[in-house]
């Protein structure tokens, strides 16, 4: 079940906040909102713009024995994510780059940030409601841009009820959330190239995602490669 969203003015980042919560035994449901962060954070450190209209958030889940890969909670959290923004605007084209961006026609509307602490998982959530970045080296974008903001405390209550339902059926298999979010993913076919940790990239054709939610890519050759991690991007 969700818990109640707790809001804050300002914090430095509510990822952080929410693993010093997690390691002092914080239940999971747990929601922090902050109406502005000072040290909002990304994938692999990078800062995170947070004017006041945005959505910052983060919530706790607590993994147990037996249930899918904790990495998976990222299609969790993006099938949820993209659920409630078609609440408040139907009318966007949406669609899912991997794990978890939630983009508008190629630009992107969001971040998603998972951190462990023991057997805590926090996922953070970024999302431009009524801002985005300008200037940056990929395209962003926001609600706003589009159609009418929503109110940010009204989203978040809305994410977090979308989230706990999507959260019970992933403790009950992975292929509900997989199939969801091959169904709101861009085309198969789509180009992308994914640079890995070791700092290579792989460019290839969007195939799908595995069983346990890896990424394929189709390359040049004709064969397949899963990406298990890594930063994707559109080509």
């Amino acid at each position: 079940m969700s818990g109640p969203v707790r809001t804050v003015a300002e914090t430095g980042s509510t990822n952080a906040d929410m693993l010093e919560l997690a390691r002092s035994g914080a239940a999971e449901g747990l929601w922090l909102r902050a109406e502005r962060q000072t040290a909002g954070r990304g994938r692999q450190g990078r800062d995170w713009e947070s004017p006041a209209g945005n959505l910052y958030a983060s919530t706790l889940v607590r993994v147990r024995d037996g249930e899918p890969p904790a990495a998976t909670l990222a299609l969790v959290a993006a099938v949820a994510l993209d659920e409630t923004v078609r609440l408040f605007a139907p009318e966007l084209p949406l669609s899912l780059k991997w794990p978890n961006d939630l983009m508008v026609n190629g630009a992107k509307l969001s971040g998603i940030l998972l951190e462990r602490a023991g057997d805590g998982v926090v996922v953070g959530f970024g999302v431009n409601l009524a801002h985005h970045p300008e200037g940056m080296l990929r395209a962003t974008t926001s609600i706003a841009a589009h159609a009418p903001a929503p109110d940010a405390q009204v989203f978040a209550e809305a994410l977090a009820e979308v989230f706990a339902r999507w959260l019970s059926r992933w403790r009950e298999g992975i292929a509900p959330v997989r199939e969801r979010w091959l169904a709101r993913a861009h085309p198969r076919g789509t180009a992308l190239t994914a640079r890995l940790s070791d700092g290579n990239s792989v460019d290839g054709l969007f195939e799908g995602l595995d069983s346990q939610g890896a990424l394929i890519l189709r390359l040049a050759g004709g064969e397949t490669r899963a990406i298990h991690a890594g930063d994707v991007f559109l080509l």
